[in-house]
């Protein structure tokens, strides 16, 4: 039986982190080929053994994006994986520096990634993919998460945008979103848990490869909700 994705190239950004491991493996057992990216190699060996290549990129410039690309020459799909949290205190309380950290990591890479791959996956006509993770706190922002959520709010704006791009060539481009992410690793911690608002990264990472399939060709600037 053919699988959905075979053939496909398909780049992941922040492969390394507690999601990557799940979505890369999902992607190659779909029958991708899988160039994984974290800011170093160091830090995308949790997805060396699962990805065809891995590389050590620094997606908080620009030069870092544009020189992924170029170095992979062809790609069908971009899932942007990069993440980090920063939040706790009242909006005059909040250090600023948290702010800029979070604009980094959430925004800026997003930018810089989506600037270099967009004529990649214009030239990839309708397997053109694109897809983010997001969260749930950018339509109802919570006390303590304004940096969070407004730099969320700023990628998936982004995102849409692209969208609107990529429908002119086929391509799409979506944004997945979530509660809470839970690992393996924090149910094997507290195995008593129930998590209930929380999202598998094995069911987050299904959605990202509907995404990425022929089925989700019409399924373009949506927000596809992955939580209870």
């Amino acid at each position: 039986m053919t699988k959905p994705l075979e053939g496909r190239r398909i780049a992941v950004a922040g492969a390394g982190g507690g999601l990557g491991p799940a979505v890369c493996q999902a992607l190659v057992d779909a029958g991708a080929w899988v160039a994984a990216a974290d800011r170093s190699k160091d830090h995308a060996a949790p997805v060396s053994e699962i990805a065809h290549v891995t590389h050590g990129v620094d997606l908080l410039t620009e030069e870092g994006a544009q020189g992924w690309a170029q170095e992979l020459g062809e790609v069908d799909g971009v899932l942007h994986l990069v993440g980090g949290w920063r939040g706790g205190d009242t909006v005059e309380a909040m250090d600023l520096a948290d702010l800029d950290l979070l604009e980094g990591l959430l925004f800026h890479t997003l930018v810089h990634t989506t600037r270099a791959f967009a004529p990649l996956l214009k030239a990839a006509g309708t397997n053109g993919r694109f897809a983010t993770v997001s969260s749930n706190v950018v339509a109802r922002p919570t006390a303590g998460n304004a940096a969070y959520a407004a730099t969320k709010a700023a990628a998936e704006a982004w995102t849409l945008t692209l969208a609107a791009e990529l429908a002119e060539t086929g391509g799409t481009a979506n944004v997945a979103v979530v509660n809470a992410i839970v690992t393996p690793q924090m149910r094997a911690e507290n195995p008593d848990k129930a998590y209930k608002t929380f999202t598998d990264t094995d069911e987050i990472a299904a959605g990202l490869v509907y995404l990425c399939s022929d089925a989700a060709r019409k399924v373009n600037g949506q927000r596809l909700h992955l939580h209870g």
